[in-house]
């Protein structure tokens, strides 16, 4: 499943982020200019003091910690100790981290994000997925790229990079490790590239896990249990009155970038209030993400001037999963609380056609890696193990032989 000699293409990466740079940034946030408070009841608590989007005194101390406070250079060194590498691949430059596992028997593990995130969303969890405590459970080489346009992948400078070439790739990103077989994860944008990989390559993906488990469109509710409608008129909801951030990325990337790109508040609170509306808390997500995670995040898309690049993955795959996407090889589903989507099980059994684990999470929003990393790690690992049982017992059916990926 590993070769012993990956491609010599693969270039080891160190980034130059410049004392020159991050003072600028502290000058900028210093000459910040401020609205004026929203216009919400000063005794406003909970999801209602965001109403209009992240609330003045909020995005004004955030700012002050940032330019006071906040110090890149704890995540830069966290980059570097995971293992930061770079590729071309497609005609693209393609940063990704890699930690391989010491373990003999680990399986390779590619791990997409999405929007408004990045590969801050995987470096608290991608040790314990490569080196577990039990030798009983498994253990992965953990590959997370930065998505094209995003961090330190390249931006693309043609049209064209959407989900299905995103997925194929990362199909050749894989091949050149050495991964010829793999499991993949992913969320957000990740669900979807995540879900291209497994129905286009089952050659090359053994099994898959996503938290975005996408169902075909136009599914009746007939049939739907009161839980499950529930999720579909939250959906619905949410993408009535929620989605106008993903339209104008979807339409005007440009326009919104040269506000992201220039102005770090404009930044800060574009992904601030995502990070708001979808963790699962009740006044601000800094419940149960730390400040300075966020910032590592928000401080990446900054200093790599990924705004409008980020943003234009939205013009390229807005709404454009295949609905005849099918996928065969073994899936692990899991829907959390918060999430802003959440599919009926009989939904997504009509795309996902070996589902070997279904799970519904008790607490958990969108961004689970960060929101609770430990009950994340254990989920994901539960629903790769349960891929890789029955992965292993289709081989020995196949093949009348031992399997390649039992775990042991």
């Amino acid at each position: 499943m590993t070769a012993s000699h990956p491609s010599e293409s693969v270039s080891p990466f160190t980034p130059q982020v410049t004392d020159a740079e991050l003072n600028d940034l502290r000058a900028r946030l210093g000459a910040a200019r401020l609205p004026e408070r929203e216009t919400t009841r000063l005794d406003a608590g909970g999801r209602e003091r965001w109403q209009q989007g992240p609330p003045l005194a909020d995005v004004a101390s955030l700012i002050d910690y940032w330019r006071t406070a906040y110090d890149w250079r704890p995540f830069e060194r966290r980059l570097a100790e995971i293992g930061q590498f770079r590729t071309v691949v497609d005609g693209l430059g393609i940063h990704f981290l890699h930690r391989r596992s010491s373990r003999p028997d680990a399986v390779p593990l590619i791990m997409t994000h999405g929007w408004p995130g990045s590969v801050a969303e995987f470096v608290d969890v991608i040790d314990d997925l490569a080196e577990p405590n039990e030798p009983t459970l498994p253990a992965f080489h953990v590959v997370a790229p930065s998505l094209p346009g995003y961090g330190y992948s390249d931006k693309p400078d043609e049209s064209g990079w959407g989900t299905e070439r995103i997925a194929a790739a990362w199909i050749q990103l894989m091949a050149r490790l050495g991964y010829d077989r793999f499991l993949a994860h992913g969320g957000d944008w990740g669900g979807p590239i995540t879900i291209a990989l497994a129905g286009r390559f089952p050659s090359h993906v053994i099994g898959m896990h996503t938290t975005t488990p996408q169902s075909p469109p136009g599914l009746s509710i007939d049939g739907l249990d009161a839980t499950e409608r529930r999720w579909v008129d939250e959906t619905r909801a949410f993408e009535e009155n929620r989605l106008a951030y993903a339209k104008v990325m979807a339409t005007s990337p440009q326009t919104i970038g040269y506000a992201l790109v220039d102005s770090p508040l404009g930044l800060l609170a574009w992904i601030l209030e995502k990070f708001s509306e979808w963790t699962d808390t009740v006044d601000t997500p800094f419940e149960s993400i730390t400040r300075d995670r966020l910032l590592d995040n928000v401080t990446l898309y900054w200093l790599t001037r990924t705004g409008a690049s980020a943003a234009r993955i939205y013009f390229e795959s807005h709404q454009s999963l295949d609905p005849h996407l099918r996928v065969d090889v073994p899936a692990a589903l899991t829907t959390y609380p918060h999430d802003i989507e959440k599919h009926p099980r009989p939904w997504a059994a009509q795309r996902f056609r070996n589902i070997v684990r279904w799970r519904e999470a008790e607490r958990g929003g969108h961004f689970p890696s960060l929101e609770m990393p430990g009950a994340f790690v254990d989920d994901l690992r539960q629903g790769l193990a349960a891929v890789l049982a029955k992965a292993g017992n289709q081989s020995v059916a196949d093949e009348g032989g031992e399997s390649a990926f039992r775990i042991r």
